[in-house]
């Protein structure tokens, strides 16, 4: 049986999951400005859990390169459809949305573009340089794609200086047949090992309910400590629809304090691992 088949038994979702929705001027305003700048967000198009309360404390994740993907990731939200050239004044209008919210800390993400010969590394700096440029206090976060495993796109990436460079492994690698097809963990880790190398600070996050063992979750942070990564996020899987995988178990918040407990004890500097947490979640925290 497939996990995506409708004739499953799903889950009852846990009450720690259940996520109050406030309703605040913040809320809409945040709303409104993304919309009168013709931005995208991560927090709408994947659906994340953290919207309603990220919105009503007037932060966003930003999404550029547009809203559709050239991978088709199984836990991923984001449409596939055939993706739009890239828009040259985006990086303006990204810095244009810190800027009027005030924002402290800005999260920059994307869609995966492999149709593009950098996979749109060029445009991840030039978003990087207009938010610097228009907001210089603000501190800045990439999360970005594994350019597939090109050195001189994670290079342009690089040297235009975020303060934080997040690429997120997903899923422990035996699962990434089923989860992430055209992605490679070998590379994701190589990615985030160069850079360590080049003096910037690594993130790096991952899911668990999609099938997962904890044995196989502490493999990952096993990995991810040999690397030296900084700052690692884990979450629980929510399905965003039931065209998506099942999942497979909710994990209780005692477990994922134990997973913290964990990569502590490996000597990663930051374990943010909580049943809500996502890649960009409370990010402002390691900002500093």
């Amino acid at each position: 049986m497939s996990l995506s088949d409708n004739s499953e038994t799903y889950l009852r979702i846990p009450p720690w999951l259940r996520v109050k929705i406030p309703c605040n001027h913040n809320y809409t305003a945040t709303g409104d400005l993304i919309g009168d700048l013709n931005l995208n967000t991560v927090c709408q198009s994947a659906k994340c859990p953290n919207k309603f309360e990220c919105f009503s404390s007037g932060t966003a994740t930003f999404l550029i390169m547009g809203s559709t993907c050239t991978r088709n990731c199984a836990f991923c939200n984001i449409s596939n459809d055939p993706v739009p050239p890239l828009d040259p004044s985006e990086p303006e209008r990204v810095a244009e949305g810190a800027r009027r919210l005030g924002l402290k800390h800005v999260v920059i993400t994307s869609v995966t573009r492999d149709d593009l010969l950098d996979g749109g590394a060029s445009h991840f700096a030039a978003t990087i340089r207009s938010v610097r440029a228009a907001v210089p206090e603000c501190s800045i976060e990439v999360l970005i794609p594994d350019f597939q495993g090109s050195f001189p796109a994670l290079k342009m990436v690089m040297e235009a200086a975020p303060d934080i460079i997040n690429h997120n492994v997903e899923t422990p690698p035996a699962h990434y047949p089923r989860i992430r097809p055209q992605a490679d963990y070998a590379q994701s880790l190589q990615l985030l090992e160069r850079v360590k190398q080049a003096g910037h600070r690594s993130k790096s996050g991952l899911m668990v309910g999609l099938g997962e063992t904890d044995d196989e979750v502490r493999g990952v942070i096993d990995d991810l400590a040999g690397i030296q990564c900084d700052i690692v996020t884990i979450g629980q899987y929510m399905r965003p629809s039931r065209k998506h995988p099942a999942v497979v178990r909710y994990v209780h918040p005692d477990t994922f304090e134990e997973y913290a407990a964990y990569g502590k004890s490996k000597d990663i500097r930051h374990m943010f691992c909580a049943p809500l947490v996502r890649s960009s979640y409370n990010a402002a925290m390691f900002a500093d």
